[in-house]
């Protein structure tokens, strides 16, 4: 056994303890600046986020609400794997989609001048435009829509089915890249979600 296989045995984290320091390193309410932190990885932690938000420990849902709160304000991406992580520590967990999923939205203004605001599952709210853009990702086999909004550092939400119906009803065509397409006014920018061709 080797010697970081050792310290990772004697000093590998729970998510109890992922969670104190999370609180530790939450203040006034803000997002902990995750982004500054570079800790060690400590291995991966039995924690999955379903397609749905749910997120599961060790096979079991997580029920208490701030707890999952807490925890969403630690993730981070970095090449394309999810890690919680604290000041001193770096954990992975698995993603079955999105690590959020956007429940809600209101819609204020019209036409080129609206703003869609979203709601997530874990409490973040931010408006759609250059710096939270949407997509819509299409299955290859099926061709049926995914839509996404990000939240912030590469973390997106899935925007969930009722919400999605919505947002088609405020929709309009618009040409982008030298082609139609029917999509998405938010914060100035046009998101394109499928061209008008394929549309009845």
């Amino acid at each position: 056994m080797s010697t970081q296989d050792n310290v990772t045995r004697a000093a590998f984290p729970s998510a109890e303890g992922i969670a104190e320091a999370a609180q530790a390193a939450a203040k006034g309410g803000k997002l902990p600046p995750v982004h500054l932190w570079d800790p060690p990885y400590c291995g991966d932690l039995d924690i999955r986020i379903a397609r749905d938000g749910t997120w599961y420990y060790l096979g079991t849902p997580i029920g208490r609400a701030s707890l999952v709160r807490l925890f969403s304000t630690i993730l981070k991406i970095d090449d394309g794997k999810y890690y919680l992580i604290t000041p001193v520590e770096k954990v992975g967990i698995t993603v079955d989609d999105a690590p959020f999923v956007a429940v809600d939205f209101t819609a204020l203004g019209a036409g080129r001048e609206q703003v869609l605001r979203f709601q997530t599952n874990v409490g973040d709210s931010v408006e759609a435009g250059p710096e939270h853009p949407i997509r819509v990702q299409r299955d290859k086999s099926t061709g049926e829509p995914a839509p996404y909004v990000m939240v912030r550092a590469g973390l997106e939400a899935l925007i969930d089915r009722k919400s999605f119906y919505r947002l088609v009803e405020l929709g309009a065509h618009e040409d982008h890249e030298g082609e139609r397409w029917f999509g998405l006014w938010s914060g100035g920018r046009f998101f394109p979600m499928i061209p008008s061709r394929e549309l009845p």
